[in-house]
């Protein structure tokens, strides 16, 4: 029983670790990788059972330490001497294990072997062990300084991440996020809303934000040189209104490949510390591209979208109250049951008696049922003249039509979150071309 090492380390003191790595009992180098792309190919191949790195291997990001993880390469930071900044440097991108040239050999062991039943080694080549990328071991605390983000809970709080999805066809998906958002922050609750549809983002237009550095992009890129904190996160989130904030998306559809998974999933895990509730407007396409899926070094376009399902806790499932948008919801209700998601619970929008005849609330529950075996559907009303005039203004329904059928009937959808009622009241905007606070 043993475990093969991988090695990426700065030249000037990497022969001395892997001297003393070679010595301990039940574990080998099995290469010495002389880049990133080196390790990331090794990994691939099944060449090694642990990756141990320094912070200063060029390239080195989050997503790289996804691709180890999925190839079940667990990782160990390394140093000469114990050094505090590379540390902290590899915490942030996730490696919470850490040895030094000075370690003792028993704590090496420890940090490098991968413990099962037992307390054995696994065989070299196994898939199984700790994972690469460690989850923190205590929930992630709010910033000292809560005076100056407005919305930030008092103490500690998991948010709760509402995802916001639907087919293709454009059913309302935006719409009905952004103003889900608005009145959850309305009832009192701090709401970020993150914009994470990556073939046409809208909420930035709905909300009239003028971001000249998109929050979404920029919170990836920091994520992924493992600068991004909850601190940073807030300075990205504009503040549309009191306790609501939001996390605008990419301002062209081309620039998807800069998105990574592992940057989205720590963005929303940190979003859950700065907002009581966190919706995601998602893109509709939830299909893995077969051609890319084999490598996973390659960017996929749905794969942020994927994310957002895998790590919401409450779906909605928005269709259009018509035939094609019915016959499309009933094959997303099949699509979204095949990822990793919650359990959906259908939105039905744009309600109205001209497109499925008398009684449409009865005929679209009916067809649900039959096709799609889904209940407790929520109804939204069909109501152009408030739509338009909220996207005119460059605001949420609660702005400028507080008392629009559309506006209530999601206030009182935001209030089975809540868990009471959600008031209708006007609330009050700061009018068109919101900047970043």
């Amino acid at each position: 029983m043993s475990v093969t090492v991988l090695t990426a380390l700065s030249h000037t003191w990497e022969g001395r670790m892997v001297e003393i790595v070679d010595r301990l009992p039940g574990i080998t180098v099995g290469r010495r990788c002389v880049d990133l792309a080196d390790l990331l190919a090794a990994a691939s191949a099944g060449h090694g059972d642990v990756a141990l790195i320094s912070a200063d291997l060029r390239g080195l990001d989050r997503d790289a330490l996804a691709h180890l993880s999925a190839h079940g390469v667990a990782v160990v930071g390394a140093s000469p001497d114990g050094d505090e900044e590379q540390e902290r440097r590899l915490r942030q991108l996730g490696v919470h294990r850490h040895v030094h040239l000075a370690t003792p050999g028993v704590d090496l062991v420890d940090s490098l072997a991968i413990p099962v039943a037992g307390g054995a080694l696994i065989a070299s080549g196994s898939r199984v062990g700790w994972p690469a990328v460690d989850p923190p071991t205590a929930p992630i605390e709010p910033v000292a300084d809560a005076s100056s983000l407005p919305d930030a809970p008092a103490e500690a709080v998991h948010g709760r991440v509402i995802a916001v999805w639907g087919p293709t066809g454009a059913p309302g998906r935006s719409t009905l996020a952004v103003n889900l958002a608005s009145e959850l922050a309305a009832a009192g609750a701090p709401t970020l809303l993150i914009d994470l549809d990556t073939y046409g983002a809208a909420v930035a237009q709905l909300l009239s934000v003028l971001d000249e550095a998109p929050g979404l992009a920029s919170a990836a890129r920091a994520s992924e040189l493992g600068t991004l904190d909850l601190r940073g996160l807030a300075r990205l989130a504009v503040e549309v209104s009191p306790r609501f904030r939001v996390l605008t998306g990419l301002p062209t559809p081309n620039r998807w490949p800069e998105i990574r998974p592992a940057a989205v999933e720590q963005i929303i895990e940190l979003s859950r510390s700065l907002a009581a509730f966190v919706v995601l407007d998602l893109g509709f396409a939830i299909e893995d591209d077969e051609e890319l899926s084999y490598d996973t070094a390659a960017p996929r376009r749905n794969a942020t979208t994927l994310v957002g399902l895998a790590e919401a806790d409450d779906l909605l499932l928005v269709g259009s109250a018509d035939p094609v948008g019915l016959q499309r919801m009933v094959r997303a209700v099949q699509g979204v049951g095949q990822v990793a998601s919650p359990t959906p619970r259908p939105v039905v929008n744009r309600l109205r008696a001209s497109s499925v005849g008398a009684d449409p609330s009865r005929r679209v529950e009916e067809s649900l049922a039959r096709f799609a075996g889904v209940e407790g559907i929520t109804f939204l009303p069909e109501d152009h003249a408030a739509t338009d005039a909220a996207l005119l203004a460059g605001m949420t329904l609660a702005e400028c039509a507080p008392d629009s059928q559309l506006r209530r009937a999601i206030a009182q959808l935001a209030g089975t979150f809540t868990g009471g009622a959600v008031s209708v009241r006007r609330v009050s905007g700061r009018g068109l071309l919101r900047r970043r606070s």
